[in-house]
């Protein structure tokens, strides 16, 4: 099974609220939907994403890594056509992942994309389904991981592996202490506040990763005016995972 009119396109913050509140209905709280929008009503000051139900929801988007948006170009610019050529195309799922200084200025990014046209076309057909070390992969300069599966979701996707960073938990912590002002006006009328953080980011991110930036960002405990931290995992647009933080800060 292969959506075209869905797959990689990226959610807007509104459609994962709503996706989230759907979750949450589903998991004992009956019932509830969005029922306001504060920050669509309210143009005067900063305000909070939704209301729903008992719960005060404030969404925000996380970066992994410094210049994140900037070295994200030039790797989309590579993959991109890749993604798009044989989405839906494979009978099977490809997964492609590169070092995170795999894509530099200076390199013929034309050449690469073709490169790797030509090898998925004629080597990663003969791949066994699992993990595999891709390497000298002629016009390619770097090596990369291929790990191929078994699914219902078939085509090409391409990530990055994670470099060295030590700022995630301070840029976590600035982030996250302006958002969790504005829920802290909600704790106060009897809401159950929740700050929703969204990464799309299949190779930087994963919930483990957000675990230990939170601990570390939060030493002294959950902060003041909060009740509950997800984590919204969005980078497959159809296998949304959200999965709660909560314990990751509590002392």
């Amino acid at each position: 099974m292969c959506d075209v009119s869905k797959a990689q396109q990226k959610l807007t913050d509104k459609e994962v609220i709503d996706l989230f509140v759907k979750y949450l209905a589903n998991e004992g709280n009956s019932g509830i939907k969005v029922d306001t929008k504060p920050d669509e009503e309210n143009r005067q000051s900063t305000e909070i994403d939704a209301i729903a139900g008992p719960f005060a929801i404030e969404h925000t988007s996380i970066d992994t890594i410094p210049n994140q948006r900037r070295n994200t170009a030039y790797f989309v610019q590579v993959v991109k056509p890749l993604e798009d050529e044989f989405r839906c195309k494979l009978p099977f799922r490809l997964v492609v992942t590169f070092h995170y200084e795999g894509i530099q200025t200076g390199q013929k990014w034309s050449q690469i994309t073709t490169a790797l046209r030509k090898w998925v076309l004629e080597e990663a057909p003969k791949l066994s389904i699992g993990r595999h070390v891709i390497n000298d992969v002629p016009e390619v300069p770097f090596e990369f991981h291929a790990d191929k599966r078994s699914s219902n979701h078939t085509g090409l996707l391409f990530g990055r592996f994670a470099p060295n960073d030590d700022t995630f938990s301070d840029r976590l912590r600035d982030q996250l202490d302006r958002k969790i002002e504005k829920l802290s006006r909600y704790k106060v009328q009897n809401k159950t506040t929740i700050l929703l953080l969204e990464s799309s980011d299949m190779a930087l991110m994963n919930d483990e990763i957000m675990r230990i930036g939170l601990r570390s960002a939060y030493t002294s405990g959950l902060p003041q005016g909060l009740d509950q931290i997800w984590f919204a995992d969005t980078s497959i647009p159809e296998e949304i995972l959200f999965t709660e933080m909560t314990q990751a800060v509590v002392r």
